[in-house]
């Protein structure tokens, strides 16, 4: 037993790192591509390795038509949705804000899991969705806030709107009556975010025309293998060696790594307010989740 929880924790720790240094990288690569390319082409690689792991593993199968709607709930919700205006707030937002803010997903989750799925609002959720509000309200202080900034109001507002669309899709997967193993899902889910999110990339910004060298390939291929698929897999790995609470209060220390690495590697500023924000909205988090369900399973 003792080596099956610390097998689960060190996949755990795998999943916080690939998708703690998941940011950054994807920070660097849309200095290269813009943003709906890069989730293409990340999308592209991770669909790829995805399906490699899966042929592996001998896990490849077509998805019960039971599971259907679930495929399209995250490959929409999650992968275009989140992945795109994730994406776009990362090109205009510092990267340590850009997943704090992204990690305020299950704020939202534990109030529509309330009033969708019929979910127990208790004490400890409600206290733990007001200190994260506040930590967010901290991060939006309007005294500091450069609220004359298109860029700043649009990046902002498309992390937020990110937030909200990985909620939706973490709403339907807990409402859903599953048939496959949720990895096993993941790359026809992968698959068919590729295709639209690709279909949308040519729409808007046509054929890219980019300048291919060493550090762009290096970190498009650490988004789509480590970033993705083998962090999707860990993370399905851990699931089942660990308790939730564990898994979920591990998961919180992801946006810490994104936020030092950012400030290592990237040289962006770690000031006091991000730094308050950080305790405060993580700390709601763990409030809230030490008690739920596992927490939303992506980066």
């Amino acid at each position: 037993m003792a080596r099956r929880v610390d097998r689960g924790l060190l996949l755990l720790a795998t999943v916080v790192l690939a998708w703690g240094l998941t940011w950054p990288v994807n920070k660097v690569i849309l200095a290269s591509l813009s943003p709906i390319w890069t989730v293409a082409v990340r999308s592209a690689i991770g669909t790829s390795a995805l399906f490699a792991l899966s042929i592996a593993l001998g896990r490849l199968s077509l998805p019960p038509r039971a599971d259907a709607p679930v495929v399209l709930s995250l490959a929409l919700l999650h992968m275009v949705g989140f992945g795109v205006l994730g994406s776009v707030g990362l090109e205009l937002v510092p990267t340590g804000r850009s997943v704090l803010l992204a990690y305020t997903t299950p704020l939202w989750v534990m109030p529509g899991a309330s009033l969708f799925l019929g979910e127990r609002l208790t004490a400890r959720r409600l206290i733990g969705v007001v200190v994260g509000l506040i930590g967010l309200g901290v991060l939006f202080n309007p005294l500091a806030f450069d609220w004359t900034s298109r860029g700043a109001v649009i990046g902002n507002g498309a992390m937020l709107a990110a937030a909200f669309f990985w909620a939706a899709s973490i709403l339907h997967l807990r409402a859903h009556r599953w048939r496959s193993a949720p990895f096993d899902l993941l790359p026809w889910q992968s698959l068919l975010a590729t295709v639209v999110v690709t279909a949308i990339a040519l729409a808007v910004d046509g054929v890219p025309t980019v300048e291919w060298h060493p550090t762009l390939i290096a970190m498009l291929l650490y988004a789509g293998v480590p970033g993705t698929a083998l962090a999707y897999w860990a993370m399905a790995m851990a699931g089942k060696s660990l308790p939730a609470v564990t898994t979920a209060l591990g998961l919180l220390a992801t946006p810490v790594v994104s936020v030092v690495v950012a400030t290592v590697w990237l040289g962006e500023p770690l000031t006091p307010t991000l730094v308050i924000a950080i305790v405060l909205i993580l700390g709601g988090v763990a409030l809230g989740t030490i008690t739920s369900s596992p927490p939303p399973r992506s980066s």
